[in-house]
């Protein structure tokens, strides 16, 4: 079997970098941190990314170009799991990048242009939420009015977004245990499901629970019996152990 060509250096340099964001923070990583973690002089890095800004949006761009790959599911879904599916990725795509959001008030005090990329971000999220609600009464598994497809779209934005921020802060000691990632994820997608409940019909209601059980065997109860909004927006207690990885 013939041996995969080796990675280009800006991969490298990009690969590293978020590593280390995402695992002590932007502000708290200099160039010649990353540059030493890859082996090379920071002369070489500055080659590739001049600066520290220039490193960021070339993050930011791979970041954008994925999530509208994940983006594009969006208006095919038509029932409860295919739902989750998309909540899912664009959970898992967050964790990849959590970083940005984490340190989004140090990060746009810096760059400007990063505020227009994330307003950006944040328009594509809402559009893409709406055709998947939108999707799931055309499919028949859940009923709501228009308004109320406004409403839950921005609320489903604004939990996907701050699922990281919510879970380091429960548990900041853990949060960098690569062995809580899949936990935490399967949880945030929960309770950001979760938000659908009270427009779903019962059959999808039941569908989203099994789905919630399957994904946390530990979660206490049936999850979505009460299809009321203080229902599904309510926090179970997490074991202590729940909380955000480093990946």
């Amino acid at each position: 079997m013939a041996a995969k060509p080796p990675r280009r250096t800006p991969q490298r340099i990009l690969e590293a970098a978020r590593a280390l964001y995402n695992r002590f923070g932007e502000p708290n990583i200099s160039t010649t941190r990353i540059a030493a973690e890859l082996g090379i002089s920071p002369g070489n890095l500055h080659y590739h990314f001049a600066t520290k800004n220039a490193l960021l949006d070339a993050l930011l761009a791979d970041d954008l170009a994925a999530l509208d790959a994940v983006l594009a599911q969006a208006p095919a879904v038509r029932h409860v799991d295919e739902a989750w599916q998309c909540v899912q990725a664009q959970l898992a795509l967050a964790h990849q990048y959590r970083f940005l959001l984490r340190d989004l008030n140090e990060l746009l005090s810096r760059n400007r242009q990063l505020e227009q990329q994330v307003q950006t971000m944040l328009a594509r999220q809402t559009a893409a939420a709406r055709a998947l609600l939108l999707g799931l009464v055309e499919g028949g598994d859940a009923q709501m009015a228009p308004a109320d497809i406004d409403d839950l779209a921005t609320a489903l934005v604004l939990v996907l977004n701050g699922w990281h921020n919510f879970a380091f802060a429960r548990a900041p000691r853990l949060a960098l245990e690569a062995s809580q990632a899949p936990q935490t994820l399967a949880e945030g997608v929960g309770r950001a499901m979760g938000l659908l409940a009270p427009c779903l019909t019962p059959t999808a209601r039941d569908t989203l629970a099994r789905l919630r059980q399957a994904a946390e065997p530990g979660l206490d109860g049936p999850p979505l019996a009460t299809p009321g909004p203080a229902a599904a927006m309510a926090p179970a207690s997490p074991p202590a152990a729940r909380s955000l990885a480093t990946g």
